[in-house]
């Protein structure tokens, strides 16, 4: 089953439960979903670009949970936290550091980086090949400290 048709029977069950939270955040993940599709032309959206929408959409509750919570509004964190745990279970099963310390080593070798001022390279190969299954703050940091050694 592909992510548009569980998103899908998910909402489903979500109206017939009516879980608002719930139903406000997968309507919204089909929704950029649907924007995705029908910008491509193709009207298909393949697993890579879903679960980087996906994710962006994870990204930006947790981002805005945590400025609501800074800003001391528990009432409006609540629902962006509510809505970024169900987001949080589409999510591709991501990568962990050891795995990604082990592909950073790989790109770095195989780009001949020597040093901070060769991280772009590094980043550049990596971006690509690990989009979707790590988050890229999370790269960045292990390139550059691999690069500092």
């Amino acid at each position: 089953m592909g992510l548009m048709d569980q998103i899908n029977a998910d909402i489903k069950k979500a109206m017939l439960a009516r879980e608002k939270d719930k139903l406000a955040a997968l309507r919204d993940v089909k929704s950029k979903l649907l924007l995705e599709a029908t910008s491509g032309g193709s009207g298909e959206v393949s697993d890579a670009a879903g679960a980087k929408i996906v994710m962006k959409l994870y990204k930006q509750r947790m981002d805005t949970h945590e400025l609501y919570t800074k800003e001391g509004r528990e009432d409006l964190a609540a629902d962006e936290m509510a809505q970024a745990l169900v987001i949080k279970e589409y999510l591709p099963q991501m990568m962990s550091e050891d795995e990604i310390k082990v592909e950073v080593d790989a790109a770095i070798a195989a780009t001949g980086a020597s040093g901070p001022q060769d991280m772009g390279k590094v980043m550049g190969m990596l971006s690509g090949k690990l989009a979707g299954k790590a988050d890229g703050k999370l790269i960045a940091d292990t390139v550059k400290a691999a690069l500092l050694k």
